[in-house]
């Protein structure tokens, strides 16, 4: 009985919290951009390492933004790949449309970082000439007026950190790879709804680096990277929040259909479980100790469900709460989800939403657990 009432006061709470999230989400208007030629001079700052693939589409998409040259500069930082990522860089950002920078340059072969990705932003950073710089992927396709909609709220809002929407796109999946698609997909535009929400409620506690921007002035401002440059993650989130306790009320989120950023999602399972464990590793480095309440206490909550199931080989009757609890979480959840997926265009996908939730139970608890006392392989490299 004891496990049932703790079950049962977590649920509550989370229901709570979910509502908290749902309102955030419709407060959170949506976003026109402004009639009037942009004024901000802007740096777009791609990080990449073995992108070849994928470097050519991304850098295409942003030149053909249409913002004015003249207030317009592209660096790609090359992370020590061992592909043709830079050399495609240097073929395509000719004519002052950008340039390339080689981290190489910069670090010896023999430096050891526990964030490569945080020094190549820093030195990127360190060489932009615009005032407002906009990060994202190599692996990204951004849609034909994401300049225009980024700087028109900057501008507008006189914002100094602006998050905005990222959405998975399929990409080669096929066949029973359609299951990974669809859990990452829903899994992820839930954090996207939640990081919507939480700029409007001014948590300002999640982003994605794929779509975001802030202003050089401010960023040096908090001192860049300095402080949270040892943990493998974060330069998104962790910036975010540095942002947030020195300018409180300037951080805005881009609620806008044009501006949502695509990345093709994880092609296996072993790559998915690694993203989202490096995502994970930084939960417990969070300042905003509230945060990291929300983080634990969604732990436990599916923690419980285990703990019911367990019980359940002992007496029949934690199954059945079992199956009630998981039956009203999957219904305040979409209470939450249905207008999220209206804006990403996924309804459909809302369909799989209740056959993923096992699974999603058993992936929060593995990954939070690997985040904190595992390690993992990104890009050819392993990171604790």
């Amino acid at each position: 009985m004891t496990i049932i009432i703790i079950s049962l006061t977590l649920f509550f709470i989370y229901v709570a919290l979910m509502l908290m999230y749902s309102r955030g989400w419709h407060r959170q208007p949506g976003y026109t951009p402004p009639g009037s030629t942009p004024a901000t001079t802007v740096t777009v700052i791609i990080p990449a390492r073995n992108e070849a693939g994928n470097i050519g589409p991304c850098l295409q998409s942003i030149l053909d933004n249409g913002y004015p040259p003249a207030l317009l500069e592209i660096l790609l930082i090359d992370d020590f790949s061992t592909d043709d990522t830079g050399a495609l860089g240097d073929a395509l950002l000719t004519g002052g449309k950008g340039r390339v920078l080689r981290l190489q340059d910069y670090l010896s072969k023999d430096e050891r970082l526990n964030s490569y990705k945080k020094k190549a932003l820093e030195i990127a950073i360190g060489e932009a000439q615009g005032e407002l710089i906009i990060t994202t992927d190599a692996d990204c396709i951004v849609p034909p007026h994401w300049l225009q909609n980024i700087t028109g709220i900057y501008e507008q809002e006189q914002a100094v950190f602006v998050a905005a929407p990222v959405s998975f796109t399929p990409g080669n999946s096929r066949g029973a790879k359609d299951t990974l698609y669809y859990f990452q997909s829903l899994d992820f535009m839930t954090m996207q709804g939640i990081t919507a929400a939480s700029v409007k409620m001014n948590l300002g506690n999640m982003c994605n680096g794929a779509n975001l921007a802030f202003s050089k002035a401010a960023f040096n401002t908090v001192g860049g990277y300095k402080g949270i440059d040892h943990i493998a993650s974060g330069d998104d989130m962790l910036l975010m929040h540095k942002m947030q306790q020195q300018y409180p009320g300037r951080i805005a989120y881009l609620k806008s259909e044009h501006a949502i950023v695509a990345t093709a999602a994880q092609p296996g399972w072993r790559d998915f479980l690694n993203q989202r464990i490096r995502w994970s590793s930084k939960a417990d480095k969070y300042d905003d100790k509230k945060l990291i309440v929300i983080l634990a206490f969604i732990y436990l909550f599916n923690l419980s469900f285990i703990a019911l199931f367990a019980a359940g080989f002992f007496q029949v009757y934690y199954w059945l709460w079992l199956f009630g609890i998981l039956f009203a979480k999957t219904l305040i959840e979409l209470v939450f989800l249905v207008p999220v997926a209206r804006f990403y265009g996924k309804q459909r996908e809302l369909w799989y939403f209740p056959l993923l939730q096992p699974l999603h139970i058993l992936y929060i608890i593995a990954a939070g657990f690997l985040g904190k006392f595992g390690s993992y392989q990104w890009k050819g490299r392993t990171v604790k």
